[in-house]
């Protein structure tokens, strides 16, 4: 056998694989950080910019006691509100799921509940809504315009400050009953989104996709009852009875009859604002209603859960079941399991930049969402529970 003489060259390459390889080690281990970056990585996440040295040592000197207190100090950061809460909402507000929107009076609801503390299982019930106080911006809020927000955005207004922005009832604003009003499901932003044109399934939907984190396609259920399903929808699409039964049929039967809430509501396309219409069902209701005259013919707001039973009963319904109208719907899913423990995975994959993806995530999860049940639900408490348990990855 030959000597084999190392040159330089295959020395170098041989180090340069050992080093990577040192690096690619280092990368993988997780670092073990101090108080210090601990406290910095909660205000980080949360405000979304460093703080000041004041407000790191007042947050270290936290850490090993009550690191929930650590996380309150960075959420009094005007940026907690103004951007990471803002940009925490504005998915929901429009159909393209963009972060890319102006301030609305959906998104300002949202932010004014969590810094108040308010009760966030009556987010899609509630006769509430924020505004800017005083002269802080020359638009005053409008059921046909969203020039006060947008130039509460425009004008930087600092929304942590209850001088600056405070709640007010939404019928004030949108001018419709306080009975007709359902948080922010009646909000022009969310109204000008999901009740434009179409059935109104769209505001069923995409409340159930942004607050019960799941679409339309995991709920479908054909052993249900289809006694609820409107007109316009075919029975033998093509002429295939099976599409119907074996696809169809799986989702309308439990949309069908919750979106009987939001019959007495449309959004003017001219006007740009909400109607409410009480008593009197929109004539969009009756689109195609030739498609199968058999089938269910709206006649008021009334609605029903048939996901009592079935597979999808795991959403945890503890609301009446049955009701009339946007508002009684908004808590029957308001305080479902379902939607505290959506809330919880939003804020997680916010704070923590990633899904809930081990054990010990999942557990943290389940936590945060019983004692954000248990304790009022308190959105701030479950944004400074999360930053606790992410601070050190």
């Amino acid at each position: 056998m030959k000597n084999r003489t190392w040159t330089k060259t295959g020395l170098t390459g041989l180090m340069r694989i050992f080093l990577a390889t040192l690096l690619a080690a280092a990368i993988a281990l997780p670092a073990q950080a101090g108080p210090r970056e601990q406290a910095k990585r909660i205000h980080d996440r949360l405000a979304g910019v460093p703080p000041t040295d004041v407000v790191l040592g007042q947050m270290e000197a936290l850490i090993a006691t009550n690191p929930q207190a650590a996380a309150d100090i960075a959420m009094n950061n005007k940026n907690f509100y103004n951007v990471t809460l803002k940009n925490f909402a504005a998915p929901w507000t429009n159909r393209d799921q963009s972060v890319f929107v102006p301030m609305n009076d959906y998104i300002a609801t949202v932010i004014g509940m969590v810094r108040d503390n308010v009760d966030f299982s009556t987010l899609l019930s509630a006769d509430l809504t924020y505004v800017g106080i005083g002269n802080v911006v020359n638009a005053a809020p409008s059921p046909t315009n969203n020039d006060h927000y947008m130039q509460l955005e425009a004008n930087n207004v600092d929304l942590s400050s209850a001088a600056n922005f405070d709640s007010t009832t939404q019928s004030s604003v949108q001018q419709i009953p306080t009975g007709a009003t359902a948080g922010i499901i009646t909000s022009r932003a969310a109204s000008e989104a999901f009740f434009v044109a179409g059935t109104n399934r769209a505001m069923f939907r995409f409340t159930l996709m942004n607050h019960m984190c799941n679409d339309m396609e995991q709920m479908l259920d054909t052993s249900l009852t289809p006694d609820r399903i409107r007109q316009d929808v075919p029975r033998s699409p093509g002429g295939d009875s099976r599409l119907f039964l074996n696809n169809c049929i799986g989702c309308h039967t439990g949309m069908d009859p919750m979106a009987g809430a939001f019959a007495y509501y449309d959004y003017d396309e001219t006007a740009q604002r909400l109607v409410y219409t009480q008593g009197v069902v929109q004539s969009k209701y009756f689109n195609n209603d030739l498609n199968f005259p058999q089938g269910y013919r709206t006649t008021d707001d009334s609605w029903m859960n048939y996901w009592l039973v079935g597979q999808n009963s795991y959403l945890g319904f503890n609301g009446p079941g049955s009701g009339n109208g946007a508002k009684s719907l908004g808590v029957e899913l308001g305080t479902s399991y379902a939607f505290a423990a959506c809330q919880v995975k939003k804020v997680f994959r916010t704070v923590c930049l990633r899904d809930a993806e081990n054990q010990t995530d999942r557990d943290a999860v389940d936590a945060i969402v019983t004692t954000f049940r248990t304790s009022g639900y308190r959105m701030k408490q479950v944004f400074a529970d999360t930053a606790v348990h992410c601070m050190g990855q």
